[in-house]
């Protein structure tokens, strides 16, 4: 734990990337805070917060990095079918509290934990609030069903976290977020942090931490040509 780094809780300063400890998910630093400020000296860094309720503040810079290239977003043939069966309903930023309070309860009925803490909430409200995270959502007859949330920093989306109430409703999302991101940016991509089975399926691949924090560099003060209706209801883009 040598390379583990204690920040300050009033003006944190985040070590290189490169220093986090030697594990998959690359843990990095411990405390600092979690105002608008921090957040995004973060996740312009390639840095994000992940801790549950009696832990520190713990941050993470993962390698390597998972993350979804728009052009390679994989659509199954059973999801097609799935998409083009119900009259599913895209909007985007309407309920953003909605997401982030599904995506915080328990996964499975045995599971109690939840890595979403009260803090974190309300971090993530205020970002929204300043334009900064957002939410696609979801819909079906008028209810919201799944969706994602997470943050933009330029052009790459850096997603938090997704749910689903319908099956196959959070892969809805995704795809419909990769469309969005292919149309309104220049070379965006979606970074997913860390790789799971799920998000392989999808089409995420991982790069090594360097090759991600070049890329980010690189579009993070990419102005992203987000439609007006990124913060209206939007019908459903097709696949």
């Amino acid at each position: 734990m040598s390379n583990l780094q204690l920040l300050d809780t009033n003006a944190p300063v985040f070590p290189d990337p490169e220093n986090a400890l030697q594990t998959p998910n690359g843990l990095l630093a411990m405390g600092g805070n979690l105002k608008q400020s921090t957040l995004l000296d973060a996740y312009r860094q390639g840095i994000f917060p992940w801790y549950e309720d009696g832990q520190p503040l713990l941050w993470w810079s993962p390698d390597p990095r998972a993350v979804i290239f728009p052009e390679d977003i994989r659509v199954s043939r059973s999801l097609k079918k799935v998409m083009n069966r119900q009259p599913w309903e895209i909007r985007l930023d309407t309920h953003f509290q909605s997401v982030v309070m599904h995506c915080s309860g328990p996964r499975r009925d045995n599971e109690t934990e939840t890595w979403i803490t009260d803090k974190m909430i309300e971090a993530y409200l205020a970002l929204h609030i300043a334009g900064i995270a957002h939410s696609v959502e979801v819909w079906l007859d008028n209810k919201l069903v799944g969706g994602l949330y997470g943050v933009l920093v330029g052009s790459v989306f850096c997603g938090e976290s997704m749910f689903s109430l319908q099956p196959n409703a959070s892969k809805i999302a995704l795809v419909q977020l990769a469309l969005l991101i292919k149309q309104q940016t220049d070379g965006g991509f979606i970074d997913c942090q860390i790789s799971n089975e799920h998000l392989t399926s999808m089409g995420a691949v991982t790069l090594s931490r360097q090759d991600f924090l070049l890329r980010l560099a690189k579009l993070r003060d990419q102005h992203s040509n987000w439609p007006d209706q990124w913060r209206c209801k939007m019908p459903e883009i097709k696949v």
